[in-house]
């Protein structure tokens, strides 16, 4: 792929991956997108409530999954977890940009959504958007897609809804945070895709692997002892 020198190449449960600087995660062989945690609306939701938060979230995220999609042409989009915020997210605009973004796709593109905690609240994606809706853990050749972390007995698991984040510490108590994937044992960890959705500090472990997103690359970072 054009953009393989910003992407990190792993390999997971035996298959080559791309962690992609655009928070996502690629399975070349099976053409397959994973993307955690889109939290469409939430800027919205927040509004609704008074918060003084700004707009074009939707937008933005839709925009960066539309440049995936041109680039690697998927053969499917698995979305682990948490597609839309909340019941509030679902107005008719919102849904009339979703059916408008989801007309501008090959039909044969496959959706398909592994239910999240905050989808259990906001409900299905409408029948519209063709998007397949399942529970956890979803299984795929050796994954187990899911929302929340979790073993599984006999699959690599991939999941969300912790919304990854790790630092770099540097002289004269520099810091720099950022969204990152993690790995530990057989199971991974995505950063979200979404915009306005914050981070949680993932602490350091033995075993426990940081690959680290800034800008247009994403670094495997120095294991912890």
């Amino acid at each position: 792929m054009s953009s393989a020198t910003t992407a990190c190449r792993v390999e997971w449960a035996g298959q080559p991956l791309e962690l992609l600087p655009e928070r996502a995660l690629w399975w070349p062989a099976r053409g397959l997108l994973f993307v955690a945690d889109l939290h469409l609306g939430k800027a919205a939701t927040y509004r609704a409530l008074g918060q003084p938060v700004p707009g074009g979230t939707t937008q933005e995220n839709l925009d960066r999954l539309d440049r995936l999609i041109a680039r690697l042409a998927p053969a499917e989009i698995v979305f682990l977890g948490d597609f839309l915020h909340a019941a509030q997210a679902r107005t008719p605009a919102r849904l009339a940009a979703l059916q408008a973004w989801r007309a501008t796709h090959d039909p044969a593109l496959r959706l398909t959504l592994v239910r999240g905690n905050h989808d259990q609240r906001a409900g299905d994606p409408p029948p519209a958007l063709g998007i397949a809706v399942v529970n956890e853990p979803h299984l795929i050749g050796p994954f187990a897609c899911c929302h929340h972390p979790q073993p599984h007995p006999t699959h690599f698991v991939l999941a969300g809804h912790l919304h990854p984040a790790c630092s770099l510490y540097g002289p004269g108590r520099d810091r720099l945070r950022m969204p990152c994937f993690v790995q530990e044992a057989d199971q991974a960890i995505l950063p979200a895709f979404g915009e306005f959705t914050g981070g949680w500090q993932v602490p350091p472990a033995p075993g426990r692997r940081f690959y680290g997103v800034a800008g247009a690359a994403v670094w495997a970072l120095p294991a912890a002892a």
